[in-house]
């Protein structure tokens, strides 16, 4: 799969969220779910985000009886693989969150998938947990696109979040775990350096 930039701009200019939530203190920490493409390359970039308390591969979209990698692979289940991002927000918010997901993690303006992965399983979506999420996420995208920081229109869809289901252990921080794997080395790798090339003042301490 290719990993062709939609940017236009330089990624250190990558606007802002107009609107986000407050830092805070959370016991636990805030949680976001996103899908964007395969859940190793995304669950790649937000390990080495400063904040990140976690990332878990996973479904959503879907019912339990199909969320499963064999069956969401079918393109018929409904669900998305996705990630779930544990965070500090006293440390990172939501819309920085999703700054990350638009501008480093993948394309967002490709409709049911992602380079040559393609399907409803690797749409580009945001799993929104409240009211809340939702706004802000699509104040953003609609920020986004008034700024034309894309060739073309933003394809992520807003969809509420039922319920995440962790995909099967195998899956779980798999780029980490499988570096020299020819999809890792051409595809997820990439995205980790991008963030630290371009972004590196997010990029956890060592």
């Amino acid at each position: 799969m290719s990993d062709v930039s939609p940017l236009v701009i330089d990624y250190s200019a990558f606007p802002e969220p107009h609107v986000d939530l407050p830092s805070r203190s959370s016991e636990g920490g805030a949680h976001a779910v996103l899908a964007g493409g395969c859940f190793w390359c995304t669950e790649a970039v937000y390990r080495a985000v400063e904040g990140v308390i976690d990332v878990v591969a996973g479904y959503a979209g879907g019912t339990g009886e199909t969320a499963n990698y064999r069956d969401v692979c079918s393109g018929r289940t409904g669900h998305a693989e996705a990630i779930r991002v544990t965070f500090d927000p006293s440390k990172t918010t939501f819309g920085q969150i999703l700054k990350l997901f638009f501008s480093i993690a993948h394309d967002p303006t490709q409709p049911d998938g992602q380079g040559s992965d393609l399907g409803a399983q690797y749409r580009s979506a945001i799993f929104f947990a409240d009211e809340e999420q939702r706004r802000i996420a699509e104040l953003y995208i609609a920020q986004l696109n008034e700024a034309t920081v894309f060739r073309r229109p933003i394809a992520t869809t807003l969809e509420p979040l039922v319920e995440f289901f962790e995909a099967e252990e195998v899956h779980q921080n798999y780029a980490a775990r499988n570096p020299s794997q020819p999809y890792i080395r051409a595809v997820a790798l990439p995205k980790v350096e991008k963030l630290r090339k371009h972004m590196p003042a997010v990029v956890a301490k060592a």
